[in-house]
């Protein structure tokens, strides 16, 4: 367009001012705003299990953007069974997972070079379920009994339990039934391992009253929903797994404050699980996350001593060969200051 007089060309001017307005946002421009966008880390998030409660915090963290406000693309893969999470982080087919900690010291021992960055749950949700009228006092009460005791053999957990409280008048052991509770509900001196939050509260919903036990009080207390990379991952960008680790705790803080929004979420991909029982399990599992030493340390912290505990547990119970040291378990990235700035060209 061509100005011919001196008001044309002041109206070209103003009308050239609006037009580069309108193509900036909050100060900054589309074109600076796409660059952001590219440069933004593209990492795949490989979840155990299909999305349910236990990983609130994760898909809270992408819905509240969480992990775009510290430069990363975050695909959220969900698992299910038989989903090899450990493996795939070692092989760097994925670039973070969702493991457990004894997963990662039987990784570590057999070559494969697993390093945990964030713990959710402080306390493991590992429990047995027991029907209430039985009387049952303890866990150790399960295994002086008779009866039946669906549980998995060859666990770390079913090992160390055996191991403490296992007796000639104990309870017949069978496999797990693979979170099915069908035959709890039918026979009342049936009892099964369990994630306190999933299986007690469907059976309350069905109308059992169970008594729930949990492994963590008999001693054996790894840390779960573990945020975990490969060690050629962290070497490669220390402060990509750093920014993860951040955004994660943020979500698990929003979570914990609100999960009915991340809950909707998550029901709409996961199918079988209705909002009720999402709403349940969200509040079981919150005093597993906020213990007295999340919020002592922070949300997700993890100690040397703890590590060392499992580590000697797991060498005790012959599960690893080469137990490996306790500080190559984990780093804490939560903990370390960001990455220089790149010097300007």
């Amino acid at each position: 367009m061509r100005c011919r007089t001196t008001s044309s060309f002041v109206f070209c001017v103003l009308c050239a001012l609006i037009v580069g307005a309108c193509d900036r946002k909050d100060g900054v421009s589309n074109t600076s705003a796409k660059t952001t966008a590219t440069a933004a880390a593209k990492v795949k998030l490989q979840l155990n299990w299909v999305p349910e409660p236990q990983f609130g915090g994760f898909y809270e963290a992408q819905r509240i953007g969480a992990f775009e406000k510290h430069g990363l693309d975050v695909e959220i893969v969900p698992g299910g069974v038989g989903t090899p999470t450990v493996q795939m982080i070692g092989a760097r087919s994925v670039t973070f997972g969702v493991v457990s900690a004894d997963e990662v010291v039987v990784a570590r021992s057999r070559g494969n070079d697993v390093v945990a960055l964030l713990a959710v749950y402080q306390t493991c949700p590992q429990g047995i379920m027991t029907h209430a009228s039985r009387g049952f006092g303890e866990i150790g009460d399960v295994f002086n009994n008779s009866g039946t005791l669906a549980m998995q053999r060859g666990l770390p957990y079913a090992e160390f339990l055996l191991r403490k409280y296992g007796g000639a008048n104990g309870p017949r052991v069978v496999p797990s039934p693979g979170g099915s509770i069908t035959q709890f509900l039918s026979d009342r001196n049936f009892s099964q391992q369990c994630f306190i939050t999933s299986e007690p509260i469907l059976a309350r919903q069905q109308g059992a009253n169970p008594k729930t036990f949990l492994v963590a009080d008999a001693g054996y207390n790894p840390y779960t929903t573990v945020l975990a990379t490969s060690g050629s991952e962290l070497n490669a960008d220390r402060d990509r797994a750093r920014r993860m680790a951040l955004a994660v705790r943020e979500g698990w803080r929003s979570y914990l404050a609100d999960p009915r929004p991340a809950n909707e979420l998550m029901q709409s991909i996961n199918k079988t699980m209705d909002p009720r029982t999402f709403a349940e399990s969200a509040a079981a599992q919150a005093l597993l996350i906020e213990t007295a030493e999340a919020k002592k340390l922070g949300l997700g912290a993890m100690t040397k001593e703890r590590w060392q505990t499992l580590v000697e547990q797991l060498a005790e119970l012959k599960v690893v060969e080469k137990p490996p040291g306790a500080e190559a378990c984990f780093v804490d990235v939560l903990s370390e200051a960001p990455a220089p700035a790149a010097a300007p060209r």
